[in-house]
């Protein structure tokens, strides 16, 4: 179908998607109020009950839109969604970050438009179609749309599965955030790597610059810096030699910050770096951590490490037979839509971790094909006619898993 700017502008699913994107949940000190709102007025317009939980702290809701199944013993399905947006420098921006501006193309402009009020709003319009449809679901699905998510989630769903409250929802399947691709192929995540972040102080010889001292700080940060770079190039060279790996198949180390001295000409008494790893899923965990403490006392005298974040190993998703979900994913994705996916591990972080700690399978999936990866960037959008059939699919979808 052939339409033009005004025809995308005056679609109703779009007029709900670009006043969500116009929300300004961006860190950082979110105000989650508006969008508390914002999802009050949907689930009222879908006559459905709304719930606000603060497993943290008043400034954190997590907000759960219920539609109750037929059978609503069974396990329950979970579309799960974060209201929170990353930073924008805004000068680095064609459109207004939170004008959400449609072009001739249809495409509309806005942070979140891919990472993930798109799905959040997806969520409701598939809903909102099999309601007007009179469809009748045996499985009570839960939409949720927590805060946190993009500084990792821990005044969000991290609390929130650990309470009375989330087990009162009775989850049995979660489907959350994947990312765009930019060919025919959509990706789906079944697991993610965990994130280590270390801060390494060493101490040294301080003195006047213009000196040759021993024993200097910087001395021990550079062996540390060609230890960690070292691993570094044999990960990136595994996934060059693989052409079936992604960025989640390997281990990624980024050395992030270094920070001494005191004087232009004084060598600094202290230098300490901060190192992030995202640990892939099949790594020796304990060896790994083995090898840095070993390469820290190589480094010298009084070198510490402390970890900033040292998340432990959590399980992926299954995806065999014994998942009936994800079987039920896979048929009408591949079978009844024709579409290809390819199931991955996701190199970032997600709540999806959060919900498979407590046994929940996840899978994560973004209906956006054809769509080149601007999460986090400048200048992010998606096209109008991909968010619609979007739509489309999370109606087969939810047709087909909620009744199983």
């Amino acid at each position: 179908m052939a339409c033009n700017k005004e025809d995308w502008a005056e679609n109703d699913e779009i007029k709900i998607f670009r006043e969500y994107l116009r929300i300004p949940s961006v860190h950082p000190n979110v105000n989650y109020e508006p969008c508390v709102g914002f999802l009050k007025r949907q689930a009222a317009n879908l006559n459905l009950p709304i719930a606000i939980y603060y497993p943290v702290d008043d400034q954190n809701p997590v907000v759960v839109i219920t539609w109750k199944g037929s059978q609503p013993e069974l396990p329950a399905i979970m579309l799960n969604s974060h209201m929170d947006v990353v930073a924008v420098t805004e000068k680095y921006w064609t459109h207004p970050p939170f004008g959400a501006d449609i072009d001739d193309e249809g495409r509309i402009f806005a942070r979140g438009t891919q990472d993930m009020k798109s799905v959040g709003m997806q969520y409701l319009a598939a809903i909102r179609v099999l309601k007007q449809n009179g469809i009748h679901l045996k499985r009570t699905i839960h939409v949720i749309y927590t805060p946190d998510e993009e500084t990792g989630g821990y005044r969000g769903m991290a609390k929130f599965v650990k309470t009375h409250d989330f087990a009162a929802l009775n989850v049995g399947f979660s489907l959350d955030e994947g990312i765009a691709s930019s060919d025919e192929v959509f990706p789906i995540f079944y697991g993610e790597r965990y994130v280590w972040a270390i801060l390494i102080k060493c101490p040294g010889t301080s003195g006047h610059a213009s000196l040759f001292h021993k024993n200097t700080a910087m001395e021990k940060i550079q062996f540390l810096m060609e230890k960690f770079l070292n691993f570094r190039k044999t990960e990136e060279q595994r996934l060059k030699n693989n052409p079936t790996f992604t960025a989640g198949d390997v281990t990624t180390v980024n050395i992030t910050t270094i920070n001494g001295g005191i004087q232009q000409n004084v060598v600094p008494p202290e230098v300490k770096m901060s190192v992030d790893i995202r640990m892939a899923v099949d790594i020796d965990w304990k060896q790994f951590e083995q090898n840095i403490f070993e390469w820290c006392k190589q480094a010298g005298e009084g070198v510490e490490v402390e970890f900033i974040q040292k998340l432990q190993r959590i399980e992926p998703t299954k995806l065999d037979a014994n998942n009936m979900y994800w079987m039920t994913f896979k048929k009408v994705l591949v079978d009844d839509l024709k579409f290809k996916i390819k199931p991955q591990i996701f190199p970032g972080a997600t709540d999806s971790r959060h919900l498979r700690e407590v046994d929940i399978p996840v899978i994560g999936f973004s209906p956006m094909n054809h769509t080149p990866v601007l999460l986090h960037e400048h200048d992010e959008f998606i096209k109008a006619s991909t968010y619609l059939d979007g739509i489309e699919i999370y109606k087969k979808l939810l047709i087909e898993i909620a009744n199983l």
